[in-house]
Formats: structure tokens, C-alpha cells, sequence
């Protein structure tokens, strides 16, 4: 039996977890503060901690710094809340979090995060004290893109080499920023250069650099881009499309951690690499076009970026997003302008939603903008799979909200009433459920005698004698 920690401030929350916790034949602490938190890990052996962000006196991550100023002695952590975002996911995987998890959450998934902390020991990582900065642009709480979160937060302060990869439009430059900006490195120059947009012929001197006269109109020294990110971080991006006499500099720079100007020495550099991509690098190195060593070398570490239209509830708070940076006051998107731009296909994904956004901004007159102001979607490709079903129709809040109720509704009725039931049922604490089902006014019918007698001790008193017994 393991002994957790559980340290928020909302009691019927912790009386939640501990109630899950005691099923799953775990014995569980509770702290409602910071300092009673670190005080009971001072004193007593715990196994695990669930802690939550948003805690008065002292904020999670604070709290996970301490617990984390000695590594070998902290115990696995994970951060459980309801304010997820791409700033405090990131920041506390890079403090050492064991994962970073939104609430509520699920029996089934409380059970596997338990399996998977006490299992293994949280890595070590450098800890440092800078105050986080904002990842405004990587706005998204759908799971493959808090994945991707998650992974800036523990590469961040490494110096392996990245390689992102996804569709044109997908933000594989924000991720490298956020990768530069929340590591040690992230005081150092962040020099991005595009392999796509320069001709092979000129592509080695913006790289590497060339010494004056090295060839016809170098007229001064060039120091190039290695030498330019030195001590902080170079993004090549499409590396996909230099051609293989420029992968093969490419891998020797990388290897050496040197570089050659044109017609000059050898030059040492410090400078970590994050790649990116929007072709299949393991399909072109199988097709002999590109170097399949290269490949290897940076696909150290490799970070998806998924389509938008796999992750449809990033597509409104992307809007919202975009549409605060367009307009001041921010303008606002109705119901049926949110249901446009959830079927439309995005093809050209985040970018063309962000350039969507930022026409009608300028063409709209009103504060309110409607699908009819999105017009112009209409001669891109429809999005594939079924149409939206009734309940998704309207803003994203009023449609989860309507889904919620169904699914209470449903569960409720087919567990007879019995609220426990219903909760296991729908993977959630039974306290969660009776504040749903207050918040949305549901009609809760009391168990039938006939259910209640199906749960009574074969020698309970109030059971019926069995009749017809030869």
C-alpha cells in the first residue's frame, strides 16, 4: 500500500481523490496548503503527490520547485488542474512534474497515473528559478497538443537535438521558440533559417559563413548562421529540402560541433539544433533522398505536430485567440460563426486560420461576428467524417455543457438512480457528479426497491425468503 499526498484546497475535491485512492488500496495524506504540504513530506514518507496548481499562500509550481530542490528525495508529482495552459504545462514538466493532467479526472486514468508514478521515480532535472514566460501562441488544450507541451517541458533544458515535424501551417516555429525560450539556452540568440527559400548554392555560406574573396562577390566576411546562434539555438527549417551534398556538411557540423566557413578554418560552435519539417524524413531516407544518417542524427528527440482538423476544440480558442491580438476591444464570435469554423477543413491548418480570423476583423463592423462573415470558406475542401451531430451546435462551452447533462442523464437512468453507479459509470467522483447534476437541474429518481434488493446480504432480514424450495 502506497501513501499519497494531496495537496489542494478544494475539500470535497481531496475527499474525491482519497476516496478513488482508498479503492485502488492506496492510503492517502491531505494538505490544504503549501506549508502543510512540504511539512508533511518532511516528516513522513510519502510515495506520491497529487498537487494542484491554483493554491492560495503558495501557487503549485511553487510548491514543486521545493518539493524538487532535492531530486533524490522528492517523491513522483503530478499536477492536477482545471487551469491547464501551455506556459504552466511546460514549465512544470521542465520543474521535474511526473505529468500534468486536467480535471476532473477519470477513475480509469487516476488508477493508470498511479500504476506509472510509483513504478518509476520522476527524472532529475537541472532546477533553475526563472520566472516562466508566456506561450501566448501555443494556445490549445486538446491531447495532442498538451502532448506536445508536455515534451518542450522536459527537452527544454537538454541540448539534444529536435526534430518537428507536421503539416505547412501547424506552428513548427512557435514549438522551436518555446523549446529555446523556457530552456537555459533561452538567453542566447535564436537564429531560424529557412532551407527551403534559399538556392543550394547559397544555402553553405548562410549556414556555415565565408571568409572575404572566398568566391566571386564576397566581398566581406560572412559569419553564418552556426556561427550566429552560437551559445543559444539554430532552427533549420524544411530541412527536407537541401540537397545531399548540403546533408552531408550538415551531419559532419552536427557531429563535430564545428563548421567551415567557405574558404576559411575550422571554427568550434556551441549551438543545439531544433529541425523541422513537413515531409516524411523516414520515407525519403528509404527512398535514398535523404540521408538516412542525417535522419538518425536529428530524430533525437521528434515532436508531431497533429492537423488541425485532428484537434477540432483547439479550433475556438485558437479563433478567440487571434481575434484578442486583432482587435482591441476584442471582437467576439457567435454561435453559428464558431459551428462555420468547426466544419470547415482548415487545410492550410493554424495559419490559415489565423488569416481568417485577422480579414474579418478588419472587414466586420460589428462586435459580434457571424458565419456569414466566413463566406469565403465556402470554396475550400469540406471537412471530412459525418456532420456534427445536434447537441454540437452553438458556442463550445453550451455544447459541452449539453453533452454533459445528456451523458448524466443517461447514466443516471440506467444505473436505476443510484448515484454511485452513475459516477463509476461515467468515470468520475461521486462528488463531481452531484455538483453536475445541481448545476444543470437534473432529475434524480430514487433506486427501485427491486435494485435495492439486489445488493442485500443473502442473510439480511429484509430480503424476501426464496419461495418454491423443494
Amino acid at each position: 500500500m502506497a501513501t499519497i499526498l494531496i495537496v489542494d484546497d478544494d475539500a470535497a475535491l481531496r475527499e474525491g481523490l482519497a476516496e478513488t485512492l482508498h479503492d485502488l488500496g492506496h492510503r492517502s495524506v491531505e494538505a490544504p496548503t503549501g506549508l502543510i504540504a512540504l511539512d508533511i513530506v518532511g516528516r513522513e514518507h510519502i510515495d506520491a503527490v497529487l498537487l494542484d496548481l491554483r493554491i492560495p499562500g503558495m501557487d503549485g509550481l511553487e510548491i514543486l520547485r521545493r518539493l524538487r530542490a532535492e531530486p533524490a528525495k522528492a517523491p513522483p508529482i503530478a499536477i492536477l488542474t482545471a487551469y491547464a495552459s501551455a506556459a504552466n504545462t511546460i514549465e512544470a514538466m521542465r520543474l521535474g512534474a511526473f505529468d500534468h493532467l486536467t480535471k476532473p479526472i477519470a477513475r480509469a486514468d487516476l488508477a493508470f497515473l498511479m500504476t506509472r508514478m510509483l513504478r518509476v521515480r520522476a527524472s532529475d532535472p537541472t532546477i533553475t528559478t526563472h520566472t516562466p514566460p508566456e506561450d501566448e501562441d501555443l494556445v490549445g488544450s486538446s491531447d495532442a497538443m498538451r502532448a506536445v507541451q508536455k515534451t518542450i517541458g522536459l527537452v527544454a533544458d537538454s541540448d539534444a537535438t529536435v526534430l518537428i515535424t507536421g503539416e505547412t501551417g501547424t506552428g513548427k516555429e512557435l514549438v522551436a521558440r518555446a523549446i529555446h525560450r523556457h530552456g537555459r539556452r533561452g538567453r542566447g540568440p535564436f537564429v531560424a533559417v529557412n532551407c527551403a527559400a534559399i538556392p543550394a548554392e547559397l544555402l553553405e555560406s548562410e549556414l556555415f559563413g565565408h571568409v572575404r574573396g572566398a568566391f566571386t562577390g564576397a566581398l566581406a566576411e560572412r559569419s553564418g548562421a552556426f556561427r550566429d546562434a552560437d551559445k543559444g539555438t539554430l532552427f533549420p527549417d524544411e530541412v527536407g529540402d537541401m540537397d545531399l551534398t548540403m546533408q552531408a556538411k550538415i551531419l559532419r557540423a552536427l557531429q563535430e560541433r564545428s563548421v567551415t566557413p567557405v574558404g576559411g578554418r575550422l571554427v568550434r560552435v556551441d549551438v543545439r539544433v531544433l529541425a523541422a519539417t513537413h515531409r516524411d524524413l523516414a520515407a525519403a531516407a528509404q527512398e535514398g533522398r535523404f540521408r538516412e544518417d542525417l535522419f538518425y542524427r536529428l530524430n533525437v528527440v521528434p515532436i508531431l505536430l497533429a492537423p488541425l482538423r485532428e484537434r477540432r476544440s483547439d479550433i475556438i480558442p485558437l479563433a478567440e485567440h487571434f481575434l484578442r491580438q486583432a482587435t482591441e476591444p476584442a471582437k467576439h464570435l457567435g454561435p453559428d460563426a464558431a459551428s462555420r469554423l468547426l466544419a470547415h477543413a482548415w487545410p492550410g491548418n493554424v495559419r490559415e486560420l489565423k488569416n481568417a480570423i485577422e480579414r474579418v476583423a478588419i472587414l466586420c463592423r460589428s462586435d459580434t461576428i457571424t458565419a456569414q462573415d466566413f463566406d469565403f470558406l465556402s470554396t475550400t475542401t469540406p471537412a471530412r467524417g459525418p456532420e456534427a451531430p445536434g447537441w454540437a451546435d452553438g458556442d463550445l462551452a453550451s455544447a459541452v455543457s449539453r453533452l454533459e447533462a445528456f451523458m448524466i442523464t443517461r447514466a443516471l437512468r440506467d444505473a436505476g438512480g443510484n448515484r454511485t453507479e452513475a459516477a463509476r459509470r461515467l468515470g468520475i467522483h461521486r462528488q463531481l457528479l452531484y455538483a453536475k447534476v445541481q448545476k444543470y437541474g437534473i432529475d434524480v429518481d430514487e433506486p427501485s426497491a427491486d435494485r435495492t434488493a439486489d445488493v442485500l446480504k443473502p442473510d439480511d432480514p429484509r430480503r424476501a425468503p426464496p419461495e418454491n424450495i423443494k
